[in-house]
């Protein structure tokens, strides 16, 4: 299945519609192979579709947040940053001196869920 048309089955699958903007929108994130933030994910998106505006933008990546799509982080600057995440966890560790990010691997996670049912009887979402 191709890219454009996993985007779209799962926009359909929530039952949003799939507009062209929705598909450039989330086609930028998807395929920047790394963080953006959406004046970024804007800026590109008006090269193909220049009469997109700001709040699309938000609009599309809330909705692609909650949709587990997108991941967003904040990287410790004013902006936060969005990046594909095609429904599986995604973490980050950032160093708050430099600002250096490096992923974190979700087992690390599982492992920390699983402490806290056991000790605490406390199912964290640490999506």
């Amino acid at each position: 299945m191709s890219c454009e048309t996993e985007t779209a089955t799962a926009l359909k699958d929530a039952g949003q519609k799939v507009t062209p903007q929705r598909m450039l929108i989330l086609s930028s994130v998807r395929h920047a192979g790394g963080h953006l933030t959406a004046s970024q994910i804007l800026e590109e998106v008006r090269h193909s579709y220049p009469y997109v505006d700001a709040s699309t933008v938000y609009r599309t990546l809330a909705s692609a947040r909650e949709l587990k799509l997108v991941n967003e982080t904040n990287m410790g600057s004013d902006d936060n940053q969005f990046e594909w995440t095609g429904k599986e966890r995604h973490h980050h560790l950032i160093c708050r001196s430099c600002g250096e990010v490096t992923s974190l691997d979700n087992s690390y996670l599982d492992g920390l869920a699983s402490t806290l049912l056991e000790d605490h009887r406390f199912q964290a979402d640490l999506d």
